[in-house]
């Protein structure tokens, strides 16, 4: 199993350095460059946020592990910040008029869209959120 793992403060400021470590992992993992930069998309919607709801006294911290096995890689986003799994939150009215949508929840609609796999956890008082891309893709 190849991993890398990094832990950065969960600041807007820090989103950058966090897409370009998981875009790092995942060449080096040998995931197709169409997948990676879905990837990028991905970890960026999911760190911001991270970054913006988390913590009620921000900054925390948010530590990102990268895992390529058995045809698949991986990427953890691991933060103590109050506790909320995304993939409970309502889909967005896609159908309604612009002015009658409600805000926010897009970002998760379109990582489990780009993804194969996307799961939420809480373990040991963290969030633990999972994205996950087939290497064969």
């Amino acid at each position: 199993m190849q991993t890398a793992e990094r832990t950065f403060i969960a600041n807007i400021e820090n989103i950058p350095p966090m897409v370009a470590f998981v875009a790092e992992a995942a060449e080096a993992a040998g995931v197709h460059a169409k997948r990676v930069m879905q990837l990028e998309l991905a970890t960026e919607e999911a760190v911001t946020n991270i970054c913006s709801y988390a913590y009620e006294v921000p900054p925390g911290q948010v530590t990102i592990v990268c895992a390529r096995d058995a045809g698949t890689f991986r990427v953890d986003f691991v933060d103590n910040g109050v506790p909320f799994n995304p993939l409970e939150a309502a889909a967005p009215d896609l159908q309604a008029e612009l002015e009658n949508r409600q805000v926010g929840g897009l970002g998760i609609f379109l990582i489990r869209r780009l993804l194969d796999e996307v799961h939420y956890n809480r373990r040991e008082g963290r969030n633990v959120l999972t994205l996950a891309v087939k290497l064969d893709n």
